[in-house]
Formats: C-alpha cells, sequence, structure tokens
C-alpha cells in the first residue's frame, strides 16, 4: 500500500493545535484564575463603558435621521394612559355624578346609570395599559442597544449602523458565544466534579471551607460565561447564617448573581437530567433544600423543613424567590407568605439589571432554558446592581403578609421597582374570583352606606 503524505494536512494540524493551546491559555489567565482568587482584571468594565459609547452614537444617528426624515422612530410609552394619583372607588363615583346632570349626591337614588362610566373607563384603561400582563413581556428599551430584540421599530435605519450592526452580530456569535459556552461548561463540569469530591469528606469545618471555596469558584466562572458585571452594594448587610434571603425574581440566573457574592443553601424542586446531576452532586458538599414533586404541595411539610434547616445557626443562609416566578426587571409582585411563617429573620436583596447589554428577563411561557441561555450568551453582557438591605425581623401582632408586603415594599423602593400587590402566578392562570368579588362588595358597601345614611336624615 501506497501512503501519500500531504504537508497541508500537517500544518493545519499544527496550527489547530496552536489555535486551541492559545484560546485555552487565555481562558486560563485571563478569566478561570482570577474568578478563583475572586480578582478582576477591570477588562469586563472596560467593556463596558466602550458599548455605552457605541450605544450613545448610534442614538446620535437614529436622532438624527429622525430629523431628517421628519418623524420620530421611537416613543416610548407614547400610547400609555397617563398616571394618577390613586383614589378610591367612591370618591371617584362621586366625582362622575358631581359632574353628571345631577348636582345634589343627596337626593342621588341608589344606582345611578352613571356609575357604569366609572367601571367602563377601569376597563379600558386595564385594556390599554394593563399593569400586570406587561411585567411577564420584555422591558421596552428607550435606546437601540444593537440586538434589535426588545423594540421592533428598528430594522434599517442607514447603512453604517447595518454594518455596525453586522459586526457586532459577528462578535457576539464568532466570539463572545464561543467563549461564554467554553466558560459555562467549565464552571459547572468543575461544580459537578468538585462537589462530589468535598461530598466525600467528613462532615466538619474543613469540609464547609472546601465547600464554600468551591461554590465561589464555580459560580464566579459562571458568571463570566455570561460577562456579568455587578456592583454590590452595602455589603454589610450580607445574609449571615441562620436566616433566610429573599430577593425580587427576574431570571434564573439571580441564583449565580447572588451566589457568587456568597455561600447560599439553595431551595428547589428535584429535577432530572443534567439538573438533577447537578443537584445531587451539590447536597453532598452542602445541605441544600431539595423537595420532591409531591412534597412541594405539602406546605406544613415544607415548612418544617426549612424552619429545622434556619434553627441551626451552623448552615448557611436559605435563598428563596417568594415571587414564585419570574417578573420582567420593572416591579416586584406578590410575595407568597410561606417564607414569612417561619419566623427566621429576613435578609431583604434588590436586584436591578440594565436592559440596555442584555434582556434578563425569561419568558418561561414563551422561551424554553436552552433558548433563553443561548439569547443570554449572545447578549452583550449582563450588567445589574444588588442592594443589601438591613435585616427585618417580624414585629409584634404583624401576620406573615402584612410582613412579606413590608418586605417586598422596601424591595421595590431600594431598587427603584414598582410594588404591585398582584400575584404573580396571573402569568399562567386567570383572576381569582376573590378578586372580582373584592370590588363588588366596595361598590355594595357604598350604596348601602349612603342608603343608611339618607335613612337616619
Amino acid at each position: 500500500m501506497e501512503l501519500f503524505f500531504n504537508p497541508f494536512d500537517n500544518l493545519l494540524c499544527i496550527l489547530l493545535g496552536i489555535s486551541f493551546t492559545v484560546w485555552f491559555t487565555l481562558l486560563l489567565v485571563f478569566i478561570i484564575v482570577p474568578a478563583i482568587f475572586g480578582v478582576s482584571f477591570g477588562i469586563r468594565r472596560l467593556y463596558m463603558k466602550t458599548l455605552l459609547k457605541v450605544f450613545e452614537w448610534a442614538t446620535l444617528r437614529i436622532e438624527r435621521g429622525a430629523k431628517e426624515k421628519n418623524h420620530h422612530l421611537y416613543k416610548p410609552y407614547s400610547n400609555a394612559i397617563i398616571a394618577k394619583e390613586p383614589t378610591s372607588l367612591e370618591e371617584e363615583i362621586k366625582e362622575i355624578r358631581r359632574s353628571g346632570s345631577n348636582k345634589d349626591l343627596d337626593s342621588a337614588t341608589e344606582f345611578e346609570l352613571s356609575d357604569i362610566f366609572y367601571f367602563a373607563r377601569r376597563g379600558v384603561e386595564s385594556i390599554m395599559d394593563d399593569e400586570v400582563t406587561k411585567r411577564f413581556t420584555a422591558e421596552e428599551l428607550e435606546s437601540w442597544n444593537l440586538l434589535t430584540r426588545s423594540n421592533y421599530n428598528f430594522h434599517y435605519i442607514s447603512l453604517r449602523l447595518t454594518v455596525l450592526w453586522g459586526l457586532g452580530l459577528l462578535i457576539r456569535y464568532g466570539f463572545l458565544l464561543p467563549l461564554r459556552v467554553t466558560l459555562a461548561f467549565t464552571g459547572v463540569g468543575l461544580l459537578v466534579f468538585l462537589t462530589s469530591v468535598v461530598g466525600m469528606l467528613p462532615n466538619g469545618r474543613m469540609k464547609n471551607f472546601l465547600s464554600e471555596k468551591v461554590h465561589l469558584m464555580c459560580y464566579r466562572i459562571c458568571v463570566r460565561a455570561l460577562t456579568a458585571i455587578i456592583t454590590y452594594h452595602d455589603s454589610e448587610n450580607k445574609p449571615k447564617n441562620g436566616g433566610i434571603c429573599v430577593a425580587n425574581h427576574t431570571s434564573p440566573i439571580d441564583v449565580i448573581i447572588l451566589a457568587s457574592d456568597g455561600c447560599y443553601a439553595m431551595v428547589g424542586q428535584i429535577h432530572g437530567g443534567l439538573m438533577g446531576v447537578i443537584q445531587r452532586s451539590m447536597v453532598k458538599a452542602c445541605p441544600h433544600v431539595w423537595f420532591e414533586r409531591s412534597e412541594v404541595k405539602d406546605r406544613h411539610l415544607v415548612a418544617k423543613r426549612l424552619s429545622d434547616h434556619v434553627e441551626d445557626k451552623s448552615k448557611l443562609p436559605i435563598l428563596i424567590f417568594p415571587e414564585g416566578t419570574c417578573i420582567n426587571n420593572t416591579s416586584v409582585m406578590m410575595f407568597k407568605k410561606g417564607s414569612f411563617e417561619i419566623g427566621a429573620t429576613v435578609y431583604p436583596v434588590a436586584i436591578k439589571y440594565d436592559p440596555r447589554f442584555g434582556d434578563a428577563f425569561w419568558n418561561s411561557s414563551k422561551f424554553g432554558m436552552v433558548n433563553y441561555l443561548l439569547r443570554m450568551m449572545s447578549s452583550w453582557a449582563i450588567v445589574c446592581s444588588v442592594w443589601y438591605l438591613p435585616p427585618m425581623s417580624r414585629e409584634e401582632g404583624e401576620d406573615a403578609v402584612q410582613f412579606a408586603n413590608r418586605v417586598k415594599a422596601a424591595i421595590a423602593r431600594q431598587g427603584g421597582l414598582v410594588d404591585l400587590l398582584w400575584d404573580g402566578g396571573l402569568k399562567r392562570a386567570k383572576v381569582k374570583d376573590t378578586f372580582k368579588e373584592e370590588q363588588q362588595k366596595l361598590y355594595s358597601k357604598m350604596l348601602v352606606g349612603t342608603q343608611e345614611d339618607r335613612s337616619r336624615s
């Protein structure tokens, strides 16, 4: 048999080998090793500042093009209803009656036809500017971030901007995406392997120390897999052992954002597949609280396991997202009361993402986990701020619902988010009949009260 030797094949193999060596060397020196020791060279901050300058330039080009064409390409919230000071149902109906033909309110009947206009107006307002439904869609941007994801007004603007968008597409998918996928597999792989090894050690201080170091290292690598630029505020209020950390919920990466600055015991349902492998390896090294599917429905069992965990002051603080679903980074919705019935110290945390660099919101009804992570890793970056609020405890005479609302209000105020009383479960369910009955009761009380006042007089 005659063998043919092609020098070009040999040269190609050498070049590929050199490329992979350089690639992994750069990853190791500039990303993985700094992540292990928790240091940063400032490359991500410089990258963020550069992006901001590019976005500003692109926005100026858009405004200039709009003036030349004598129209506006983007009018944020131009059709939104102007917000006004909240008033009670009785006050608004009385105002409608005053503006009607019947000026004498004392001689009014039990029911006036003009009352219908109040409910009709509120219905139209809800349709035009629904404060609940719009929390489950991508946040609208005021400027173009060259992604064309959350604003469809930006398609073709000019040749120069189109070329810039194409260059950005090449950078994001040709360089950033492979880099981030490599880092993600590295971080998750190390997490599974190292937590399994640490789990073999006997319980004690050494195991707890190594477990915390392993978790921090792996989460920091995963943070770099998203090019996450995080600013932590008021670190003196960081959650302590034996407490519960509660935070607003925008994305599954909220866990990585918080866990890269401190260790937590996670709470969640047991999964299968790759997620199940990760959960089983993590629980070997750290006392996370995983529930079977049948156990999650048992509130008393869940509360008992959480209570047992926080009573042990040697265990890590529990991380919980009381909203129970992801909200689009503009508001905080109703907190489930279960986390606030235990009686433990609560450490509130507010998380606010900067949507200019990438939309961190996970619309689980529209995107699967893989698709969502692909969108995250192909965005420019994940930029966010985290505020650690002072610890809060349940006050005397305060029930769990009132305590939850007080914590929620503090988080919304610090993060600049809208504080809503609606249940995040409305993302997939219809409005409960109790909400409808509440409005009916308010109106009936007003009519009954008016009738009683007249009978007395």
